[in-house]
C-alpha cells in the first residue's frame, strides 16, 4: 500500500485589479466653465437682437445694455403689419420653398447617390469626379447663364428658378454626404434584396431608403437653414413683394434715408427664426448621426 507524498502547493489568491485614479475635478470644472463662457459669447449677437426687439427704435444703438432701459412691445404687433403683406405672407412663401426644397434635395439626391454607392455603371468614377468638381466651382459663376436660362424659359418673378434646381441634383454636398452614408451600409443586403426579387429600384425604395434616415435628416436640416436664409436668389428672380421670402421683407424695413424701422425689424427677425430653431432641435439627434457615419466631422 502506497501513500501519496505529493505536497499541494498552497493556494493563493488573485490579486485585486487596480482601481483607476479617480481624475481630478478641478481640470473637468475649468473645461466646463471655459465652454459656457465660449457658449455664451456665441449666443451674445442673438441675446442682442432680443433685447434690441423689446427696445424703441431709437435707442436701439443708444441703449447699450441687453436689459432695455425702456421697454417697447409694441415692435411686435406694428412689425406683423408694417409691410405691404402682413409677415404671415412671407413665412408662408418661405415655409412653402423650403418644403419643397427639402423634398427635391432628398429625392433627387437619394437617387444620385444610390447610383453612386451601389451600382456598377461605366463612367462611375469620371461621373463622381465631376460632380466633386462642381463643389469646387464658385456660385457665382454660374448666376449669369442661370438667369438668362430661366428669363428664356419664362420663369422670372416665380418660384421656378428657387424649387426646380432642387429636385435636378444640382448640389454635390447632399450627394457627397448620401454616397459616404450608403457605401458604409453592408452589400450582403444587396444580394439578399436581389434574391427576393428586386430590382434596383426595389433595393433603393424597401432596403436602403429606410436604413439613411440620418443622413436624410442631416440633408434636411442643412437644406432647410440654407434655404430659410437664402437672400441673393430671391432677390434676382422675385419682383412682386406678394412673392417675397422672409429675407427679402425683412430688407423692407431698411431705407436708404435712415428711417429704418429697427426695433421692429429686429421683432420680426426673431420671430423669423422660430421655424430654423424648432426644426433643428427636433432633428439635432438625426443631424449628430448622420455626420458622425458620413465622415464628415
Amino acid at each position: 500500500m502506497t501513500t501519496d507524498t505529493t505536497e499541494q502547493a498552497p493556494v493563493t489568491a488573485a490579486p485585486a485589479p487596480e482601481q483607476p485614479a479617480p481624475r481630478p475635478k478641478r481640470p473637468r470644472f475649468a473645461r466646463h466653465l471655459l465652454l459656457c463662457l465660449a457658449g455664451l459669447v456665441m449666443m451674445y449677437p442673438l441675446l442682442w437682437m432680443i433685447s434690441s426687439s423689446l427696445k424703441p427704435s431709437a435707442t436701439v444703438f443708444t441703449d447699450e445694455s441687453l436689459w432695455p432701459a425702456a421697454w417697447d412691445l409694441g415692435n411686435y404687433a406694428r412689425g406683423w403689419t408694417a409691410l405691404s403683406e402682413p409677415f404671415a405672407i412671407y413665412l408662408i412663401n418661405s415655409l412653402v420653398i423650403v418644403t419643397l426644397s427639402i423634398l427635391g434635395n432628398l429625392l433627387s439626391c437619394s437617387l444620385a447617390a444610390f447610383a453612386f454607392a451601389r451600382l456598377r455603371f461605366a463612367g462611375r468614377k469620371v461621373f463622381f469626379a465631376m460632380m466633386l468638381g462642381t463643389m469646387m466651382l464658385p456660385g457665382h459663376v454660374l448666376v449669369v447663364p442661370q438667369y438668362v436660362l430661366f428669363d428664356k424659359l419664362g420663369w422670372l418673378n416665380t418660384y421656378y428658378p428657387l424649387l426646380v434646381p432642387h429636385f435636378l441634383a444640382t448640389n454635390g454636398f447632399y450627394i457627397f454626404l448620401m454616397v459616404q452614408f450608403m457605401r458604409s451600409l453592408p452589400t450582403e443586403l444587396d444580394d439578399a434584396a436581389r434574391i427576393d426579387g428586386c430590382g434596383p429600384f426595389g433595393t433603393f425604395w424597401r432596403v436602403i431608403l429606410p436604413l439613411c434616415r440620418p443622413a436624410f435628416a442631416t440633408t434636411a436640416i442643412f437644406t432647410f437653414i440654407s434655404v430659410w436664409n437664402e437672400f441673393f436668389a430671391p432677390l434676382l428672380y422675385l419682383t412682386d413683394p406678394r412673392l417675397y421670402t422672409v429675407p427679402l421683407a425683412l430688407r423692407q424695413f431698411m431705407d436708404s434715408e435712415g428711417q429704418s424701422q429697427w426695433g421692429e425689424m429686429f421683432a420680426m427677425s426673431f420671430v423669423s427664426l422660430a421655424p430654423v430653431i424648432g426644426f433643428f432641435i427636433a432633428g439635432q439627434k438625426y443631424l449628430v448621426k448622420g455626420i458622425a457615419t458620413t465622415g464628415l466631422r
